[in-house]
């Protein structure tokens, strides 16, 4: 697979490497067995009072972890409304961090996603509800699936006092309505600082979709996103611009 001679150290890899056959025959057993894999769509927030970073402003940003941030950037590019999804870091406490150096578990980062949506099109409570309910399983604490560390943690960043009031609140109505069997472990907190990943990172899922990883744990996210939210799936990916690159 392509990965630009980069060396690969966590999990993923290591099973993509010496497993890519039995993943993909069980597939079914390795994904989380959570709401959205259950074919649950999870209500929707309290509209939230305008979560813009400015009254002026004509988009905003949104910062989600979930584990692996491929299939996270992922869904959120299959996402109407959204205007870019990029992979990054954030969460910790080394300046400048690389992939290699979160991968270690030990510099506080988590692996996220940087959305930039028009409120216009999409809401932050709409944003909400696919993050729990198709990007990822809220109850797993430092884990998702077989990635396991505080780098695949589920955390929200946000960016505005608004989004801050409108994730808690989310959180505590999914855990007063018990929609999951297990306790939601999802962090909220604000954002400091986002850094991009490399740029092997950006679009994974679109240039890498036959990797066995993508196959088991990303593309079926991407169909609960066509599947669940119909009216706000789009065929085809907003992709990372090539100043990205």
């Amino acid at each position: 697979m392509q990965t630009n001679s980069t060396p690969f150290q966590n999990s993923r890899w290591r099973m993509i490497r010496t497993y890519s056959g039995l993943l993909i025959m069980f597939a079914a057993f390795f994904r989380p067995a959570c709401a959205a894999a259950a074919g649950q769509v999870l209500p929707a927030g309290p509209p939230l009072n305008s979560a813009s970073n400015s009254p002026a402003s004509k988009t905003e940003q949104a910062v989600f972890a979930g584990g692996c941030f491929w299939g996270v950037q992922a869904v959120f590019q299959h996402t109407k409304g959204v205007i870019n999804a990029i992979s990054g870091y954030t969460g910790g406490t080394l300046p400048s961090p690389s992939y290699e150096k979160v991968s270690s578990g030990l510099t506080g980062h988590a692996e996220s996603v940087e959305v930039t949506f028009d409120p216009a099109e999409i809401s932050y409570d709409r944003l909400l509800q696919i993050y729990f309910s198709v990007v990822h399983d809220p109850t797993q604490l430092n884990r998702q699936g077989p990635d396991e560390g505080t780098q695949y943690r589920s955390e929200i960043f946000t960016t505005s006092g608004a989004q801050q009031r409108a994730a808690e609140a989310y959180i505590a109505g999914l855990e007063k309505a018990h929609i999951f069997a297990g306790r939601i472990v999802t962090r909220v907190e604000p954002l400091q600082t986002f850094y991009p990943a490399e740029a092997y990172h950006q679009d994974y899922v679109t240039l890498h979709p036959d990797n066995p990883y993508i196959r088991i744990y990303d593309l079926p996210k991407i169909d609960g996103l066509r599947k669940r939210f119909p009216d706000i799936y789009r065929e085809q990916a907003v992709l990372v611009g090539e100043s990205q690159r």
